[in-house]
């Protein structure tokens, strides 16, 4: 195999990968110098000269002219007799440069050089993915479901880079086909092993930044700033905005007319509810804003703790908490306050029963109702031996549910 032949046999792999003539030239001469030092110890007499023009290369080896009969080493040295063979001016001490043709290296040896050549070529292309993804971390990426495992999620682009995307990563509500398209975020790029790894994410609230800049003009150029964004995923999220021209409703322009410009990010996200606010620099505007659309009375902050104390009417109690608790910690992750609710009452206060199933079980409060009982105080105004003669329950779970009430106004 000559040096074009050689060359040639990696043309295909060039197209393929997209590595440039200069780049494979580099390649071919750092291949050929690691093959030198393999057969010779070292590549310090050797010149490795490659011509991306031509698409050829030449190994040319550098030795020392000697007496006749001193020579040491025949690599190195040549003795002066076969040196004026080839030019009768040549002197004791002077370099003498020939080229060495690849096939004089050995078939064994051009085996190595091709297999060191695969070796580095999918080193470059693996460095270069690295580098291409790594400037894409928290970018939105586009991949077809490829493999689906049990613990993570295999998409290919249409370069055929591979994705992955961890369970953990995945919307719960997500069920993918495959051949599928979907959209993540480029969470993180690691080198496993010699290849690079790239991880990601459709949890991160990163993805719903990225989303609501495709469906929204106004954050993309600027006009309107998203301030934060937090999220449990497949569940509810909250947005703060806010922008730079006080003539623009920065809310109504990301929701757009009936929900209009938020839906497509709503659909993509599995129907995850978006509750968009604007921000506030005042934190007691801001703590409200965050915890929706409930009464609050009063809001206590306390700055150098980051806590903030909020009052509400009984009956708003399940509303500032929400669903698991989803509204007050979200509100807490906007807001930047850990934040705790007061409950005021007054006498003529009171709750229904159905607020406490998380802590009463609904069989038992289902008794209590079918006898017109429905609330808090109209249990704790009767007496136990009465309600023993009215409901079906032992004296003990009469106690408890009249502790657990009487906990509620104590609070």
């Amino acid at each position: 195999m000559d040096n074009i032949a050689l060359i040639e046999s990696f043309g295909d792999f060039k197209d393929e990968k997209g590595i440039s003539k200069i780049d494979l030239m580099a390649i071919i001469e750092d291949s050929l110098k690691t093959l030198l030092r393999k057969r010779f110890d070292s590549d310090d007499h050797f010149d490795v000269i490659v011509n991306p023009d031509k698409g050829d290369f030449q190994i040319f080896l550098n030795k020392t002219i000697v007496e006749d009969e001193m020579s040491e080493d025949d690599d190195l040295e040549i003795e002066i007799s076969e040196a004026k063979k080839i030019d009768p001016t040549f002197e004791v001490g002077e370099d003498f440069t020939m080229e060495i043709p690849v096939a004089q290296l050995g078939r064994r040896n051009i085996l190595t050089l091709k297999q060191i050549l695969a070796t580095k070529l999918q080193e470059h292309n693996n460095a270069m993915l690295y580098e291409q993804f790594r400037d894409k971390i928290g970018e939105i990426v586009v991949g077809e479901i490829h493999h689906i495992r049990h613990k993570h999620v295999i998409l290919l682009d249409d370069e055929g880079n591979e994705f992955i995307l961890p369970k953990e990563n995945q919307i719960p509500s997500d069920f993918f086909k495959k051949g599928e398209n979907i959209r993540a975020i480029v969470e993180t790029v690691d080198f496993k092993g010699s290849k690079p790894q790239i991880i990601i994410s459709r949890t991160a609230p990163k993805f719903l930044e990225k989303l609501l800049e495709l469906e929204i003009p106004e954050i993309q150029d600027g006009t309107i700033m998203l301030k934060k964004v937090v999220r449990i995923p497949g569940e509810k999220a909250k947005i703060a905005v806010d922008a730079y021209d006080d003539r623009i409703d920065p809310v109504g322009a990301c929701v757009g007319v009936k929900g209009s410009r938020i839906h497509g990010v709503v659909r993509e996200l599995r129907n995850e509810n978006i509750d968009v606010i604007q921000w506030s620099k005042n934190p007691e505007i801001l703590v409200k804003r965050a915890l929706g659309n409930v009464t609050i009375n009063k809001i206590d902050i306390n700055e150098e703790q980051n806590y903030a104390l909020v009052y509400t009417p009984v009956e708003e109690i399940s509303k500032v908490i929400g669903k698991q608790g989803q509204n007050i910690r979200l509100a807490s992750w906007l807001s930047g306050y850990e934040i705790d609710v007061y409950r005021e009452s007054s006498e003529d206060d009171d709750v229904e029963l159905r607020e406490f199933n998380d802590d009463i079980e609904q069989w038992i409060l289902d008794e209590f109702k079918k006898v017109g009982l429905t609330t808090a105080k109209s249990v704790l105004d009767k007496e136990t031996e009465s309600l023993l003669n009215m409901v079906d329950l032992e004296e003990e779970t009469i106690e408890e549910v009249k502790r657990i009430l009487r906990e509620e106004f104590e609070d």
